[in-house]
């Protein structure tokens, strides 16, 4: 899988080239304050595509969080996307300060992937998960239980970046996309799990332990 221990995400190196020779180009030409801004934004772009190493929680029955951020709703929904069917909920924010890499919360593999163009309202709205770009991804684990990622892109964010193809299986904590400049990330899981946050409550990506399924 992509970005495997790298620093930075391959995606923002582009970013961070055209800054950084913004930078060096305005000051050798005697702008040093416009050099200073480029500086301080290629600085703010290498933070922003930092790809830390995270410790995923041990057990098959236990779900990582699928990104950094702050819930904003954990409760029953209808996932419309595959099951269509009421299942537990879990919504993560991504702000522009969060880690953006988005991790796989379970071993399984990618049984389906649906992407939906939309809009990029922002992504704490309430219809944003149904009216905003996004892209549904299906987990099946080992048992048969069935995990639903959305990667959902929001009022900045213009661009969904997902890893893995149908039928490729994945560890838990693993690596399987971004989403550029603020976002969110929606997990959906069998109705009878235990879901162990509460809204409001951060979390880390491959690490935060947000639910339990039932063996």
């Amino acid at each position: 899988m992509k970005n495997e221990s790298v620093p930075i995400v391959k995606e923002g190196i582009p970013f961070l080239a055209v800054t950084l020779i913004a930078a060096v180009a305005f000051t050798t030409g005697g702008l040093w304050p416009v050099g200073v801004v480029f500086f301080l934004i290629t600085l703010y772009i290498a933070f922003f595509f930092r790809n830390p190493e995270r410790l995923p929680p041990v057990g098959l029955s236990v779900v990582a969080a699928p990104a950094d951020g702050t819930i904003i709703f954990v409760g029953d929904a209808v996932e419309n996307e595959f099951s269509r069917e009421e299942m537990r909920k879990v919504s993560i924010f991504m702000s522009l300060w969060d880690v953006h890499v988005n991790r796989a919360p379970v071993d399984g593999t990618v049984r389906d992937m649906r992407y939906h163009r939309g809009r990029f309202m922002a992504a704490f709205e309430e219809h944003a998960p149904e009216e905003n770009e996004r892209n549904h991804i299906l987990f099946e684990t080992a048992k048969g239980q069935r995990i639903i990622v959305v990667q959902i892109a929001g009022l900045v964010a213009r661009r969904i970046v997902c890893y893995p193809t149908i039928g490729t299986f994945l560890l838990k904590g693993q690596r399987m996309g971004l989403i550029r400049f603020g976002s969110r990330c929606d997990i959906y899981l069998p109705k009878s799990s235990e879901v162990l946050v509460k809204t409001g409550e951060k979390v880390l990506g491959g690490e935060t332990i947000v639910a339990s399924l039932t063996p």
